[in-house]
């Protein structure tokens, strides 16, 4: 299952706050794929509507739509908002992926992930 850390929600909730025009509560898109060229495990994340196929996730009062497609590899993915270097912070993925299909590697997202 897919969790967000508390730190990871409440920058999550500020950011949804800032949103124009997202109705009363906008909905976090999490997707993960393995990049073509190289095998590495790529995430993305960002505000979106709900498709009909879509797992919908509460987690930690966000909602979380996740596609079938992103759905194996996020399992047991946490978000989290960590400092990376020093008064620099970043959304980052940890865990999960652990054998994902035609993967050469994995690990944790720190860029183009915000």
């Amino acid at each position: 299952m897919f969790a967000l850390t508390p730190t990871a929600a409440e920058q999550i909730a500020r950011a949804a706050d800032e949103q124009p025009d997202a109705g009363p509560q906008p909905m976090l898109r999490v997707a993960a794929k393995i990049d073509e060229s190289d095998g590495e495990l790529v995430y993305g994340m960002g505000f979106d509507d709900e498709r009909e196929d879509d797992l919908v996730l509460d987690a930690g009062g966000i909602p979380i739509l996740i596609s079938p497609h992103s759905q194996p590899l996020l399992e047991n993915t946490t978000l989290d908002f960590a400092e990376v270097a020093p008064g620099e912070f970043q959304f980052i993925f940890r865990g999960g992926c652990t054998e994902p299909p035609a993967a050469k590697s994995c690990g944790s997202c720190s860029g183009g992930c915000s």
